[in-house]
């Protein structure tokens, strides 16, 4: 045999073909990273909308500011889920 010379694989044929356009990958990474950024600015902005009332809370009732972090952690939660 040669000295480690190998034919490269071959693409399938629909990797080639017109159903599947050379720019498919990249409108599917872009599609991805789309759907993790909103996700994360949109928890970023609930946790920031949910901080500024539990702060307002804080200050007009104390003694409800630990029954109210729930709204704080639910958008921490989406963050996660948005990068799941």
């Amino acid at each position: 045999r040669g000295a480690g010379l190998r034919t490269p694989p071959r693409l399938p044929e629909i990797a080639m073909s017109e159903a599947c356009p050379p720019s498919a990958p990249f409108f599917g990474f872009m599609g991805v990273t789309g759907a993790i950024v909103f996700a994360n600015l949109g928890a970023a902005y609930g946790t920031a909308k949910a901080g500024v009332g539990l702060a307002s809370m804080g200050v007009m009732n104390p003694s409800l500011v630990m029954s109210n972090v729930l709204p704080v952690i639910m958008a921490g939660g989406l963050g996660i889920y948005g990068l799941i």
